[in-house]
């Protein structure tokens, strides 16, 4: 079904809310990432629900059809292109289906699966957000008469970027499994560019570096590691 209420009115979008009436369904792992997706939607009146894998996401949809999907494309159980392909093949299709990463070069990966746009992290700008939503969405969903640009930043709480990186401490203290590596160098360089922490971004690009040539540097390892537990170890996480 839809993710409107077909008992209820229609709520119509307007100059200060202009995506009201549509609900938001990210697919994002990170907690940090999800919450500044939570502002920019709450800004614009959007609904919004989480899904943090490809398999939590099929399981929302076998219950309803969102207006809107934001797929981050470095998901723990798979790339986030499977699930836009899927879902840009569909009938009937999600209204607008956007590609989300920390690496500007997926961009192209994104929409070859089908995509209508992509969203670069950190994401943070509101009229940005709001203007590649309406961009793609048809007439009847637009607000009506003139709509001013919003120049606003949303800045996610910090407590969600501890959250995030507690989850990746705890995965690297489980053991050296490179597929784990290689999603975790990807998790942290996600997570480290929405934060502009950019020693930790340089780590986890390291990690991959090597991930990708099969050889997993213990001292890349160790050096990631240790950064995130000395972000863990202050008071307010970077």
């Amino acid at each position: 079904m839809d993710d409107l209420d077909l008992m209820a009115p229609r709520r119509h979008p307007t100059a200060a809310r202009p995506l009201l009436g549509l609900t938001v369904l990210v697919v994002e792992d990170s907690r940090f990432t999800c919450e500044a997706v939570r502002l920019l939607c709450l800004r614009s009146g959007a609904r919004i629900r989480r899904a943090d894998c490809l398999a939590s996401a099929r399981r929302h949809l076998q219950v309803y059809r969102p207006s809107v999907m934001i797929i981050d494309l470095g998901l723990p159980d798979g790339s986030g292109t499977e699930l836009i392909a899927e879902l840009a093949a569909a009938h009937p299709r999600v209204g607008v289906i956007l590609g989300m990463s920390g690496d500007d070069n997926t961009e192209q990966l994104a929409l070859e699966a089908g995509a209508d746009s992509f969203l670069a992290k950190p994401l943070s700008s509101l009229a940005l957000f709001q203007e590649t939503i309406l961009s793609h969405l048809p007439a009847d969903r637009q607000p009506t008469g003139p709509r001013m640009m919003n120049e606003d930043l949303v800045k996610p709480d910090p407590i969600a970027l501890r959250d995030d990186l507690a989850h990746a401490a705890e995965m690297l203290g489980d053991g050296h499994d490179r597929d784990v590596l290689d999603y975790l160098a990807q998790f942290l360089g996600g997570i480290a560019r929405s934060a502009d922490d950019n020693q930790l971004e340089g780590a986890a690009i390291a990690l991959a570096r090597s991930c990708s040539h099969n050889r997993a540097s213990r001292s890349d390892v160790a050096r990631l590691a240790g950064l995130v537990q000395d972000r863990l170890a202050t008071r307010v996480a970077i």
